[in-house]
C-alpha cells in the first residue's frame, strides 16, 4: 500500500526506533508513547486490520504475539504488559495497517476500560 504509514516504515522509507525485525515482523517504539514501554508490532505485509485478516494470516498473527513477551521484558516491562489491537472505527484504529500496541513499564497499566 503506497500511502500506508506503516508500510513505509516497514520498507525503510520512514525511520523508526526498531527493537525487532525479521522477514515477517517489525517492532518499534511508538512515537507518542502512552506508557514507559510502548512498542508497535506490525506485519511487514499489509493487512488492514483484524477485521480483514484471514486464515492465511494466522502464522504472522501468532508470531506477533509470540515475540511480545520478549520485547516487553527487554524494553523494561518484565513483570507483565498489555497487548492492544485496535480494530476499525469503533476500536479507534488510527492507522489502517494491523498493529499491536505492547504497553507496560514498572507500574501497573491500570483498568482495562472505563465503565460507561
Amino acid at each position: 500500500m503506497e500511502n500506508c504509514l506503516f508500510c513505509k516504515i516497514a520498507g525503510g522509507q520512514i525511520p523508526a526506533r526498531k527493537v525487532h525485525e525479521d522477514d515477517e515482523i517489525l517492532a518499534f517504539h511508538d512515537i507518542n508513547p502512552a506508557r514507559p514501554v510502548h512498542l508497535l508490532v506490525i506485519p511487514r505485509r499489509h493487512i488492514t486490520s483484524l477485521a480483514t485478516a484471514t486464515e492465511a494470516d494466522v502464522p504472522v498473527l501468532g508470531r506477533m504475539l509470540a515475540i511480545a513477551n520478549r520485547l516487553a521484558s527487554e524494553q523494561g516491562s518484565p513483570d507483565g504488559f498489555r497487548v492492544i489491537i485496535n480494530t476499525g472505527r469503533i476500536g479507534h484504529q488510527e492507522v489502517q495497517h494491523l498493529h499491536a500496541h505492547i504497553v507496560g513499564g514498572p507500574e501497573p497499566v491500570g483498568p482495562m476500560l472505563k465503565r460507561i
